[in-house]
């Protein structure tokens, strides 16, 4: 045991001395979510009030009808109206972005609507995300107008309106704030963790092995007292630490991404600082846990395998590929942890995260995602030992 802490110093010191893994381990994980939550609030914020206070600029065909809603749009200081455009050149217009909308009444509205039955309105625009806004500013202008050829209508027919309402139905959710804001970030949490605690894994695990095989140290460091298995566990501890420290730093990186943003509602904020409580941090870090044990089991016999750093790289980088794939899975609507899912690696931590957040995990469950994550951590340690033990392989290339 003396022996594998004498290596495992020797490792972390020469991995802390490392700029790769320093960059990637703390610098990018503790400023990349204040700077991307920070900045992208700040333009989300900035594009919606944008969008809220544009001039709209609305083409206008009403054949003389609808002369209420007509004089509606010249009053209104936000938006600029184009009459009598006809159809061909308002299309043109829509599409080199000219015009926001083109609304055309028929030319029996009116008479429609005095014959109590439904005036035709066409509506063209272009659809498009940061138009989304534009296009309900429009449909609110209709409306209004609706609404107040109804209310005109119900008065001449001297009906209440309230007769339309023939049943209330009253809604009640019981899901708590903490359930919902779960479903709502429940899967982007763990495919952040599970990311970074490979990445964090992924550059000491190349350079403790397919670096020092490049730099001529390992020879060296296998004509020493230490056991192949006692140089491979010291080797594997700063893995793991790196992995698990990488993690915890990202957590850290997203409260304080979360605290900086004032657009945040202050229920919102409190329900989701709630969720970093002590509990829910150790029940993701003990799920963390296993599962980068078997990232540096798989890194570090890969990175034996190799030649070289270069060649370390370009065999471990696709394997970002195979991490994505079932966390993006534990996004897709309906998935929840299951006696199926807790059995598939790295699905389950993303699952059981989700569960966590939301405080409605199950016990069972979870120890059976626990066993799954153990029995394939130990299983990659195995064959990571059984790889090392081999000279053609430690010495291959070399």
């Amino acid at each position: 045991m003396k022996i594998i802490l004498v290596i495992f110093r020797k490792e972390l010191t020469d991995t802390l001395r490392d700029r790769r893994t320093l960059i990637s381990m703390i610098a990018v994980p503790l400023l990349l979510f204040p700077l991307l939550i920070g900045i992208s609030s700040r333009i989300i914020v900035s594009q919606i009030q944008k969008a809220q206070d544009k001039v709209l600029r609305i083409g206008l065909l009403a054949s003389g009808n609808a002369e209420e809603f007509h004089r509606g749009l010249l009053s209104n200081t936000r938006v600029r109206v184009t009459d009598d455009l006809s159809a061909d050149s308002a299309r043109s217009m829509i599409q080199s972005d000219r015009l926001d909308a083109y609304i055309v009444f028929e030319k029996d509205f009116d008479r429609r609507v005095m014959d109590l039955l439904p005036g035709r309105v066409s509506l063209y625009f272009k659809s498009a995300e940061k138009r989304d806004i534009e296009k309900q500013r429009i449909v609110g202008l209709l409306n209004e107008f609706e609404r107040k050829l109804r209310a005109e209508r119900f008065s001449r027919l001297r009906i209440d309106e309230a007769v339309l309402k023939t049943m209330e139905i009253q809604e009640t959710n019981l899901a708590s704030d903490q359930e919902k804001l779960a479903e709502i970030i429940g899967g982007f949490l763990p495919y952040i963790f599970i990311i970074f605690c490979f990445l964090g894994s992924m550059y000491p695990a190349i350079d403790l092995a397919a670096g020092e095989k490049e730099r001529g140290t390992l020879e060296t460091l296998l004509t020493s007292p230490a056991s192949r298995m006692e140089i491979l566990l010291g080797k594997f501890g700063v893995i793991v630490l790196t992995g698990i420290l990488t993690a915890m730093i990202a957590m850290v990186g997203l409260y304080l991404g979360i605290v900086q943003v004032r657009e945040i509602p202050s229920e919102l904020l409190k329900t989701a600082l709630g969720i970093l409580q002590f509990r829910s941090i150790v029940l993701l870090l003990s799920l963390l846990l296993p599962l980068t044990v078997f990232f540096a089991a798989a890194l570090l016999s890969l990175s034996v395998f190799a030649r070289s750093y270069k060649e370390a790289q370009s065999i471990i980088s696709p394997l970002m590929i195979l991490i994505i794939v079932p966390v993006f899975l534990g996004l897709m609507p309906g998935m929840s942890l299951s006696p199926v899912t807790a059995l598939i690696p790295i699905l389950n931590v993303s699952l059981a995260t989700k569960a966590i957040i939301a405080g409605n995990v199950t016990f069972l469950l979870l120890a059976e995602a626990y066993a799954s994550l153990i029995l394939i951590a130990g299983a990659s340690l195995f064959i990571c030992a059984r790889i090392f033990e081999r000279e053609s392989t430690v010495f291959r290339g070399t």
